[in-house]
């Protein structure tokens, strides 16, 4: 069976001083249809239990450009503006299943500023974007080639906090397929010490790269409080904070990369613990910690691979008690707190390493669970619903 796999290759591009200001008008009008239609809707439900959909939004922002008041509307492309009306409905829909939050207005200094065009607002020839309402081609550094023959269907330009520019362009990427079939099968457990360690015993480091940095983003950090609000130099000092916070969110985003892909293709199942990040970062002592490991990142990006692969990831029920079992004789033990690395089994005799004994004790939770067939992702797949894992281990109350 041939698989089409949909895939965005992102760039950095430099635009002309008339490049840029064309795209600032273009984030600030998408921001301010958005918050527009979001305000429409919300008023409409409170005042007449009225449920408004994409179609009537989309006539609103008709009426809208006729508007004196929002006339500038017509000087950006229509398509971005069309965009963020289907990226609220998607919204909304995501409300109403349970699965999201209500939707928040957009802020000028807090949310993303990017761009989104379909290909009738876009032009790709030989190596060339040309964006509506644009005369000259983007300057793009193609880092790296598109597949051969490639042809997007969407490019978002997004800016970030750092001042830099990223066109990211959406194509069929035909040279994704699955990988042969391989007989290994592996547990990892999540830590802070080791960033990752593996049921055959290795330990994956923690680089720590926000500690690595910790003392420069402190003083800029510093100097940033200073400036007088509303000041170019604060302007200045804050984007000299972002560039730091981005060099930070760079380094760890390519070793996440360069882990979760050879994970995936020296193993056919690897077994996770599905850990509810949001959770332990309220301890006011690892939050920071926890933060910098990224654990929530490697899981997506582990799992996204190994459907792209042809790998299975299995995700063991956050309430097995994978640190206090016994991996030899599967004994449980009563208490294991944090300081304690290595302890010696009272039933067996066995001395444990504590990370790699959790990290067999998943594995083989996560056989057990791919045996019996089970939902083997409780939280992100099927929300409230109960593992393998946890229907032979309930949780114990207090």
């Amino acid at each position: 069976m041939t698989t089409h796999v949909k895939r965005a290759f992102k760039y950095r591009f430099y635009p002309t001083d008339a490049q840029a200001a064309e795209l600032s008008r273009t984030f600030g009008c998408v921001r301010k249809v958005y918050n527009l239609a979001l305000a429409a809707r919300t008023e409409a439900w409170a005042l007449r239990q009225e449920r408004i959909n994409y179609n009537a939004t989309s006539a609103m922002l008709t009426a809208w450009k006729k508007t004196e008041e929002l006339a500038f509307l017509n000087d950006v492309s229509s398509v971005p503006l069309q965009q963020c009306l289907r990226h609220l409905q998607a919204a909304f829909t995501h409300f109403f299943a349970k699965r999201a939050k209500y939707p928040r207005f957009k802020s000028k200094k807090k949310s993303r500023k990017s761009a989104e065009y379909t290909s009738s607002a876009f032009r790709f020839r030989d190596g060339e974007l040309i964006l509506a309402k644009m005369t000259e081609p983007l300057d793009v550094v193609w880092s790296r080639p598109l597949p051969e023959g490639a042809s997007p269907s969407m490019v978002t330009v997004s800016q970030d906090g750092a001042g830099r520019w990223y066109v990211s362009l959406l194509c069929e990427d035909p040279s994704v397929k699955p990988l042969p079939g391989v007989g290994t099968v592996v547990g990892v457990d999540a830590g802070l010490d080791h960033l990752l360690t593996l049921s055959t015993g290795e330990k994956i480091t923690n680089l720590r790269h926000e500690r690595r940095d910790r003392s420069r983003l402190a003083k800029a950090q510093r100097e940033h409080a200073r400036k007088a609000k509303g000041s170019n130099n604060r302007k200045k000092a804050r984007r000299k904070v972002a560039k730091i916070h981005a060099a930070i969110a760079d380094r760890r985003r390519d070793h996440l990369h360069q882990i979760t892909t050879r994970l995936v293709r020296e193993n056919q199942t690897i077994v996770i613990e599905d850990l509810t990040v949001r959770n332990l970062l309220k301890n006011g002592h690892l939050a920071r910690a926890i933060s910098d490991a990224a654990w929530s990142e490697f899981r997506s990006l582990l799992e996204y691979k190994a459907e792209w692969y042809g790998r299975e990831v299995i995700a063991v029920d956050r309430w097995f008690p994978s640190t206090k079992l016994c991996s030899t004789c599967g004994s449980l033990q009563s208490k294991m707190p944090l300081n304690v690395r290595t302890w010696t089994c009272d039933n067996c005799g066995t001395t444990h390493d504590r990370d790699v004994n959790a990290a067999k004790n998943l594995l083989a939770a996560g056989l057990a669970v791919s045996a019996c067939g089970a939902g083997v992702r409780p939280q992100r797949s099927t929300p409230g619903g109960q593992s393998a894992t946890k229907q032979e281990i309930p949780r114990r109350e207090p």
